[in-house]
């Protein structure tokens, strides 16, 4: 983004959708703070409409973290915690199925543990007041196998969570009210499939990175090349795409 040109664009993209409250830039900086009730990956692919590319790079104020739902299970994506305020964490996430690979190795998700759960209660659904803190919600997912959430948790908090593990699995959770003997202990929500360990990220301004310091690749570079490796730091030939 460099020019009053390319703000114009996206805010007349962000002007197409109700979702989206308020879109301020600064041409400058290449920055693009958005207020919306979108996702962090539909906010994204709505500035990439305009054909810029473009990076998060902080979501809120009192405190964030990350998970990357990746390895070798079925399901790949990311989730994000916010910290809305002390009774409220956004939680806001994407996933889709993960391509088969050759030889991939199990998924490690039979280390993650048991659910969070510091007060000793009994399984319950996202809304119950005596649930395992660590007791989430159900996802709904497409045709295609994607999906997309936004909930608001009232007892997560992201300073508690983080070094923890982010666990998807296959089946319905019961929310405890099933007549299965697992149903208070684990929601007898079946197999893990995928799951990630939760990392603390930037919230709003205080990344101000825009090149890896330690080889050189932009954050808009990044998405592609490998993470790690000598190929990560080549030199390419192709033009880079537009961005913010």
């Amino acid at each position: 983004m460099t020019c009053d040109s390319c703000a114009e664009t996206i805010q007349a993209a962000g002007g197409k959708t109700r979702q989206v409250a308020s879109v301020r830039i600064d041409v400058g900086k290449e920055e693009v703070l958005v207020e919306a009730s979108l996702t962090s990956h539909e906010v994204q692919g709505l500035i990439g409409s305009t054909g810029r590319r473009a990076v998060l790079k902080g979501i809120g104020d009192l405190g964030a973290a990350v998970a990357m739902i990746v390895g070798s299970g079925p399901v790949q994506g990311v989730v994000r915690f916010l910290q809305l305020s002390e009774e409220r964490c956004l939680i806001d996430g994407t996933w889709c199925p993960r391509p088969p690979r050759p030889r991939a190795r199990r998924s490690p998700t039979g280390l993650c543990g048991e659910h969070y759960n510091p007060y000793g209660r009994q399984h319950g659904a996202s809304q119950d007041p005596d649930r395992h803190v660590g007791d989430l919600w159900n996802v709904v997912v497409g045709p295609d196998g994607r999906a997309s959430f936004r909930p608001k948790d009232p007892q997560l908090k992201v300073w508690d969570v983080i070094g923890r593990s982010l666990v998807v699995d296959a089946g319905e959770d019961d929310l405890g009210r099933g007549g299965h003997p697992l149903s208070k202990l684990t929601r007898n929500s079946r197999q893990r499939l995928s799951c990630g360990i939760i990392a603390r990220s930037a919230v709003l301004f205080q990344n101000a990175k825009q090149i890896c310091a330690c080889d050189v690749v932009t954050l808009w570079e990044e998405r592609d090349r490998p993470l790690a490796g000598t190929s990560r730091s080549k030199t390419t030939t192709e033009t880079p795409a537009a961005h913010l």
